[in-house]
């Protein structure tokens, strides 16, 4: 028997996804087999087959679901859900047994992203700058540092793993505070200029002195 690796492929929810034998792997005669193993479950169940002579059959769950190309032993999935991530096994029974793998895990894009801003505090020269990143399932927060020439970050770049098993991180490029939320089929971002958020926050904070002193 002939196997390939497992190659792993990441969809997001609602796309569709290809799976592809090519037909030089399918030799006159062979009979072929799609199956699928689910991930939660771990069953196994026959998508599509061909056998020699006849036309395809396709499993009652996956009628109306899936497509062949021109290449026919080719499968597009349509509109995949959460509950189709599980490993997909094309079998070309021949002189020799063959089998080609895919591992399809299926996410929901990522939520937005947002860039808040809890303390400022200045002085003639610097600014330190405390920033939170948040998303509906989650936080992380870090701070910078701005002089007259360039701005760094306190410990580096800082990064967690969510609820959603999506990457959250905070990280300063090119001067600008930048927050990521990103999975393997999608990603969103929020960022700001440091220099110009220090200089936002010392005019508000000046502002209210202002006004705390018109109203002595």
């Amino acid at each position: 028997m002939r196997s390939s690796a497992v190659t792993p492929v990441f969809v997001q929810k609602g796309d569709d996804v290809m799976l592809n034998l090519t037909e030089a792997d399918v030799l006159e005669d062979s009979a072929v087999f799609w199956n699928f193993n689910d991930k939660s479950s771990n069953k196994e169940s026959v998508i599509v087959r061909w056998l020699p002579g006849t036309v395809p059959h396709v499993s009652l769950g996956y009628r109306g679901r899936i497509e062949f190309t021109v290449k026919k032993y080719c499968v597009k999935l349509k509109t995949l859900q959460e509950t189709d991530s599980g490993v997909y096994t094309a079998t070309v029974f021949g002189e020799v047994k063959q089998t080609t793998q895919y591992n399809v895990t299926v996410q929901d894009p990522v939520s937005p992203v947002r860039l808040t801003v809890d303390s400022v505090s200045s002085s003639s020269d610097s600014c330190n700058l405390t920033v939170t990143c948040s998303t509906q399932d989650s936080h992380i927060s870090s701070t910078f540092t701005c002089d007259n020439k360039t701005c760094s970050q306190e410990g580096g770049e800082r990064s967690e793993v969510t609820t959603s098993a999506a990457s959250l991180r905070v990280y300063l490029v090119n001067d600008s505070v930048t927050c990521n939320h990103s999975n393997r089929v999608s990603w969103t971002n929020d960022m700001e200029k440091a220099k110009k958020l220090c200089i936002q926050y010392a005019d508000l904070e000046a502002e209210k002195v202002a006004c705390s002193l018109q109203a002595m």
